[in-house]
């Protein structure tokens, strides 16, 4: 095969695959006594160098008879030069779709499929999945598309051999199919035609890479985390006796937490009160983790002499994130000569309230099931510090920066099996293991049963470079985290408040997580209710009509509406337990139900917040009494109360199990959430 194979040579590697393509012949002269055997209509292809787009060059001539090739192929000579003709039988007319690999920087070989032909740029309505695709990835591709019903048979077309294309997709991208075959670059069938007899690829396009592929994913460590998050001892490296600094500060978070600790300075005998040795190796160290705040010039110095502590985070930045790659590297290969593993560099470190680690000032939370990993120091302490105010409780977190060693994947898995976590949460800018990451993933939430939420930096920067196929130019970094979502099962969002939403309710209702459409929003206000089924609609949450069989108990409690939302009258002035009287009456088919109240009515039109409190009170009631349905609570304009009144609400609802947000925007996003796990 040629450095960039014609046509006709993909076309024979789709064939021994076992996918269709027209019959055809290639001529390289003048005779084009082979084709006389083909059936016309004809189509005539010239290929050669430069002819990757046929159709905008004028190297495609469709509906030709035999005696027209000769003249045709003499006028194509004259503007292109070709090396050759490839003439083959036209296919019959019917729905045109695209199916392309590329491969991802970051997540290796990707499947695309979507309508093709003159709709692929006009509509750029596709699907993507990593591959290796299963037959259930390849079926939600072609219904998730926007013109799926066009495969159903539309305006009395007939309908597509849909087995057909699932067939054809798994082929090119499913176990052992052709994205393990070849050299990726780009692959593009532009267009399929699909029709009720099968698919037949009418034009085949590959451009292999001009690099060196991705790697592979590489059989996991196994390293036994537990003492990163709950260390025997912790040594500080870096710690100044005349200038303070972030080892200074680092110091006095473990001096607070209670941890055994040891500075690590080359001439003093203690640190800020805190006993020191001149270095790592100093004879009797003997610690579990150590943080290194020195310039990253000297971090591998320090790694040299880390033999027998298992874990080191490197707090230190410029390293490969400065333009440094080399120090980088460095720092690794010191690493593994030390027999110890590598946090970071530029990374904060590790909180875990059961095990006094901490990077973050103000003291230790309580211990929870919620754990975090974040390629962010910075995000994961807002998460924290703002996720403890909501009343999150984590397990483990930890930060990662560049992850030159210890990677996302590596971590997932041993959360997987991790007793003390229930949820993870995940904040990721470049995945650095990431054709290890989705089958890490399914670590998690298949095998564990654990919910994940994952949150992605830089997903709407520049995007890749302009590709030659037009499959390489509609794969972007979002489209793909999207896949890796949806193959996986994980909860998608777009913010830090979101993400820490989600976690809320994977913390209060993880127990009760189970897959399902069926969602109640109720509470006071027709415009309120109006304004959230439009926040359920945009997060892909279906708010079905009330049973009418259940009709007449509202309206034994004098509720005389029935739309979803479903609107009664909860204030001050009303009863405190009509909510849960409804959600009595309602709640037999719902997985979920989203109680919202206007908190500044409560202040408007009355002045102490024992109603509020007492619907509250009631609804944790209801969440006692329904335990197989997930409660949740809107606090709408909860800056209208008083100090404190916030506090006492989520500290009721959270007594409870029930999770409290102050827009119904962030609620839908957490429910949706919630309806997504085990569902992919």
């Amino acid at each position: 095969m040629t450095e960039h194979p014609y046509e006709h040579e993909v076309k024979a590697l789709l064939a021994e695959a076992g996918v269709p393509v027209p019959r055809g012949v290639v001529v390289r002269g003048d005779d084009f006594l082979a084709a006389r055997e083909l059936a016309g209509p004809l189509v005539l292809k010239a290929f050669g160098p430069g002819l990757t787009h046929k159709s905008e060059a004028g190297a495609v001539a469709l509906g030709l008879a035999y005696e027209e090739l000769g003249p045709v192929a003499a006028g194509m000579r004259e503007r292109l030069e070709p090396a050759g003709f490839l003439v083959e039988e036209q296919a019959a007319p019917g729905v045109e779709l695209i199916v392309g690999l590329v491969r991802d920087p970051a997540f290796g070989p990707v499947l695309l499929t979507g309508l093709g032909g003159v709709w692929t740029e006009a509509l750029r309505d596709t699907a993507l999945r990593l591959c290796p695709v299963a037959e259930p990835d390849a079926r939600r591709m072609l219904a998730s598309l926007r013109g799926a019903a066009l495969l159903d048979g539309w305006r009395g077309g007939p309908p597509v051999d849909v087995d057909a294309v699932v067939k054809l997709l798994m082929a090119v991208g499913g176990p052992g199919g052709l994205w393990e075959r070849l050299e990726l670059g780009e692959f593009e069938l532009n267009p399929v035609i699909a029709g009720p007899s099968g698919v037949i690829a009418v034009d085949a396009r590959h451009l292999p890479a001009g690099s060196a592929p991705a790697p592979a994913a590489g059989p996991s460590r196994e390293t036994g985390f537990l003492p990163l998050f709950e260390p025997r001892a912790v040594a500080v490296v870096g710690a100044s006796t005349s200038r303070p600094n972030f080892g200074n500060m680092f110091l006095g978070f473990y001096r607070d937490a209670g941890v055994p600790l040891v500075a690590v300075h080359p001439t003093a005998a203690e640190v800020a009160g805190v006993p020191a040795v001149p270095s790592l190796a100093h004879p009797g160290v003997d610690v579990d983790y150590a943080l290194v705040a020195v310039p990253a010039e000297r971090c591998a110095e320090v790694l040299r002499e880390a033999g027998g502590v298992p874990f080191v985070q490197v707090m230190s930045g410029g390293f490969g994130e400065a333009g440094r790659p080399d120090l980088e590297e460095e720092l690794v290969a010191a690493a593994r000569a030390a027999g110890t593993r590598l946090l970071g560099p530029n990374c904060m470190g590790v909180y875990c309230p059961q095990g006094r680690q901490t990077f973050v000032g103000g003291g230790l939370g309580p211990p929870g099931t919620i754990a975090l990993i974040s390629q962010s120091g910075g995000l994961a302490g807002e998460v924290i510090k703002v996720g403890e105010r909501r009343g999150l409780a984590f397990s483990r977190v930890v930060t990662l920066g560049n992850a030159a060693d210890v990677t996302p994947a590596e971590l997932l898995r041993w959360l997987a099996r991790d007793e003390a976590t229930r949820a993870v949460g995940l904040y990721l800018e470049d995945p650095r293991d990431g054709r290890d990451l989705p089958a890490a993933l399914h670590a998690v939430l298949r095998d564990a049963g654990k919910p994940v939420v994952l949150l992605v930096g830089g997903r709407s920067g520049q995007g890749r470079r302009a590709a030659s196929s037009h499959t390489g130019g509609l794969v972007s970094d979002r489209r793909v985290w999207e896949a890796v979502a949806e193959q996986s099962g994980a909860a998608l969002v777009t913010g830090q408040d979101d993400l820490i939403g989600v976690l809320a309710y994977f913390q209060a209702h993880g127990a009760r997580l189970t897959s399902g459409d069926q969602v109640l929003v109720v509470g006071p206000s027709g415009g309120a209710g109006v304004l959230a089924a439009d926040a359920f609609d945009r997060a892909g949450v279906r708010l079905d009509p009330l049973p009418a069989e259940r009709l007449d108990a509202l309206r034994g409690l004098g509720v005389v509406a029935t739309g979803n939302p479903l609107e009664v009258p909860v204030g001050p002035l009303g009863r405190a337990a009509l909510v849960a009287e409804v959600i009595d009456a309602l709640a037999g088919p719902y997985r979920d139900v989203v109680a919202h109240v206007n908190v500044q009515s409560f202040f408007t039109y009355g002045s102490a917040p024992e109603p509020l409190y007492a619907c509250t009170r009631a609804l944790a009631g209801a969440q006692a009494a329904h335990p197989g349905v997930r409660i949740s609570l809107v606090t709408r304009n909860g800056e209208c109360a008083p100090e404190g009144v916030e506090d006492e609400v989520a500290r009721i609802a959270a007594a409870a199990g029930i999770p409290v947000y102050r827009t119904m925007e962030a609620a839908a996003v957490a429910v949706a959430a919630g309806g997504r796990h085990g569902v992919a």
